[in-house]
């Protein structure tokens, strides 16, 4: 099945902090796993290469603001970095590095016994990482994005958008968001290959 566009609409998004910015919302069928993710139009309209960032949902750090993980702020960052020059935040629901949530917050227990996410992940039977970025690659295709700046820290994000077709002619880092609380959660991301706080190659 094609993947299309089903809906586009405005939606302005203001944040905790205050900050505001006008944005337009974007839906599809025929998505590869079904599910009902979405992207976020953002900033002037870009000619070529636009900045993209794919998230996974967070529910703990995007909406309930939890310190564990650097998900809200990177969210943030990333929505004000890309409505700067325009470009596109794909909002993607596969939260726990793609176990859900329940699975996540069991993970959670874990880690405060001493694993950390991934052999967490691991200890409940999952993969360290199970997000799979299909439905990223096919949106951007249904947006006519082919070639996109990559906002991320994690290079098995470009990897697999290579692969499924999409030419990521840069990787942009993201800042570091470091706090006492989700120090141990970035360490154990630079030891599974995240390029957290390293320059882009």
């Amino acid at each position: 099945m094609t993947v299309r566009i089903r809906a586009e609409l405005p939606l302005p998004l203001r944040f905790a902090d205050g900050w505001s910015t006008p944005a337009r919302v974007v839906t599809f069928d025929g998505l590869a796993d079904g599910r009902e993710h979405l992207a976020l139009r953002l900033g002037p309209a870009v000619r070529r290469d636009p900045l993209v960032r794919v998230h996974s949902e967070c529910l703990t750090g995007d909406v309930l603001g939890s310190a564990r993980c650097d998900c809200g702020p990177q969210l943030r960052e990333s929505v004000e970095r890309i409505a700067d020059v325009g470009g596109y935040l794909l909002y993607l629901r596969q939260e726990g590095r793609g176990i859900g949530l329940y699975a996540k917050l069991d993970a959670y227990a874990l880690q405060d016994d001493g694993l950390d996410t991934y052999e967490a992940n691991v200890a409940l039977g999952y993969g360290e990482d199970e997000r799979d970025y299909t439905v990223a690659a096919q949106m951007l295709e249904a947006l006519g994005e082919r070639r996109v700046a990559l906002l991320t820290n994690n290079p098995d994000k470009a990897g697999q958008l290579a692969a499924l077709g999409i030419d990521v002619v840069r990787r942009v880092p993201t800042a570091v968001h470091r706090s006492a609380s989700n120090a141990r959660y970035l360490e154990a991301k630079v030891r599974h290959g995240h390029l957290v706080g390293v320059a882009p190659e």
